[in-house]
């Protein structure tokens, strides 16, 4: 009985570590974009997907900076049909407020949430919503970190 040893060359999966990780700054405008679609680019940026060094548990994802929240787009009748609901943990202390009110109140609280939520519920998800910064105009203090536009 003869018995074949192939000798097999297997690739290694790459894993990233925390110590490798290396953060860039990007800037993004808001202006006349969608909400829901931008949120999710953002999300991707801040969790690192875009890199080919992805690894799922561990945060490698950039910075992200977000200019001119106030102009962002929705679609439909979103403005007026999207609600926003939070709860004070008080009896009857359900508050409801509707997405036209809450972008000429709060605008950047608007893509907060949309990133958010579309980020993983784990324990990651803090860590990288500390790495989005919003503004409402194009201003923002983070010249020096040399962020990245991008279009």
């Amino acid at each position: 009985m003869e018995i074949f040893c192939y000798k097999l060359s297997f690739m290694r999966t790459f894993v990233a570590k925390k110590s490798e990780v290396k953060r860039n700054w990007y800037i993004l405008d808001a202006r006349n974009k969608i909400l829901g679609r931008f949120a999710s680019r953002v999300a991707r940026i801040l969790i690192g997907k875009d890199k080919p060094t992805y690894t799922p548990h561990v945060d490698q994802g950039d910075f992200v900076i977000v200019i001119n929240a106030d102009k962002i787009k929705v679609t439909g009748k979103k403005l007026e049909n999207k609600i926003y609901y939070h709860h004070t943990f008080y009896p009857g202390g359900l508050k409801q407020k509707r997405l036209k009110d809450m972008l000429a109140q709060k605008p950047e609280r608007v893509i907060e949430l949309a990133v958010k939520r579309m980020l993983p519920k784990n324990r990651l998800q803090a860590l990288r919503m500390k790495r989005l910064k919003v503004y409402t105009d194009e201003k923002h203090p983070h010249f020096a970190q040399h962020p990245i536009p991008i279009v």
